[in-house]
């Protein structure tokens, strides 16, 4: 009889520890999960950092095109401060002026 106890104590005993195993294992699998779930979707994590460096891409290449785009109008001021054969074209061209004794033709397309 006493066999018969002492075996049930170390069957029960057994399920005890299979049961403790699993609990830890669960709680071990939830750690992790949730420490991946905040590494990839947290406040700094994969994802936003993927976003953030889309955004850098945009706004340095929006850069690179005001660059470009201040160095032409550098370009045209200097033009404009200097060159008088090229204010006398934007006047003719833009402000329909004229010299003194020109005529202005106008061609009309039939």
């Amino acid at each position: 009889m006493r066999r018969i106890i002492s075996k049930r104590k170390i069957d029960k005993s057994d399920s005890i520890l299979a049961t403790r195993k699993n609990f830890y294992k669960g709680i071990v699998f939830l750690m992790f999960f949730s420490f991946a779930i905040i590494f990839i979707f947290g406040d700094h994590g994969l994802l936003k950092l993927y976003n953030i460096k889309n955004e850098r891409k945009i706004i340095q290449k929006k850069i690179a095109q005001l660059r470009e785009e201040k160095e032409i109008l550098k370009n045209e001021k200097s033009k404009i401060e200097n060159d008088l054969d090229y204010i006398e074209k934007i006047a003719r061209e833009k402000y329909k002026m004229v010299k003194p004794g020109e005529k202005i033709f106008k061609v009309i397309d039939n």
